[in-house]
């Protein structure tokens, strides 16, 4: 096969994996659930790289570890977390302006944008996987960022559902463990998961993995600028006012100290 052809087998199981969380979305009533299964869909591109094209030797094996892990803890965290809510408010939101028959209209507005979203983010898997350079500093320079990420991304995520779950917490904002230090822990942590992973594919692929900065620079528009950072904390800032101090005094993306005297 060529890297064409391999590159659309990725691209084909993103689809058919799309396509069954469509329908499993029309029977349920929810289209959120993309949301559950988009990790998978990125990391089953990257089981596909990994299994047509020429062996990568550890680079290769080390990335799909990565993202299988990473994959996992998401889907499955993200599951839990959603688990008997019914569908997230911000695609009722798009169901509501889409009527009628969004049932349908939500396999191109909703499922296929995402299955090119996580085509587009899979590119330094490929462009790693492709390449023939022996292992070196990048790449372990990558790998470590990319696990540091997903390690910190879980942090966030655990001590928020353990904040959560505490009926004493109703209705506080959580600005404790890694959330004293950032308001988006896990967007932060996301965003060095792809950079990390685009760090092994020049290290895979020199110059010419380059072209997979795609990947890190759209997964970094998309948490600060259209559906992560931006939108949750407009959200935010009008539904609980308490949230506005917390902005104040805290870094939004990357961590540092408390800022001392700016909450109103």
């Amino acid at each position: 096969m060529t890297e064409l052809q391999i590159a659309l087998a990725g691209l084909a199981l993103i689809a058919a994996l799309g396509f069954l969380t469509w329908i499993a979305s029309v029977v349920q009533h929810d289209v959120s659930l993309v949301d559950r299964t988009w990790s998978i869909f990125i990391t089953g591109a990257a089981a596909v790289y990994f299994a047509l094209l020429p062996p990568s030797g550890a680079r290769g094996g080390w990335m799909l570890t990565l993202a299988v892990a990473w994959a996992l803890r998401l889907s499955i965290y993200i599951t839990a977390r959603n688990w008997g809510h019914g569908e997230d408010r911000r695609y009722q939101e798009i169901r509501a302006r889409n009527q009628p028959n969004f049932a349908f209209k939500s396999l191109y507005l909703v499922f296929a944008l995402q299955a090119l979203l996580a085509w587009t983010v899979s590119a330094p898997f490929f462009a790693a996987m492709a390449g023939s350079r022996p292992l070196g500093a990048l790449d372990i320079t990558g790998l470590a960022l990319a696990a540091f990420g997903i390690v910190f991304e879980a942090i966030g995520d655990a001590q928020m559902s353990r904040f959560k779950a505490d009926p004493a917490n109703k209705g506080q904002v959580m600005d404790r463990g890694v959330w004293r230090y950032t308001r988006h822990p896990n967007y932060f942590g996301e965003t060095c998961i792809w950079w990390g992973f685009w760090l092994v594919a020049l290290g895979g692929a020199g110059w010419g993995g380059a072209w997979s900065v795609v990947s890190p620079i759209l997964m970094t528009v998309l948490l600060l600028k259209v559906s992560g950072v931006s939108l949750l904390e407009k959200d935010m800032a009008e539904r609980r006012p308490a949230y506005r101090d917390y902005i104040a005094r805290t870094n939004a993306f990357f961590p540092g100290p408390p800022k001392r005297g700016n909450a109103s």
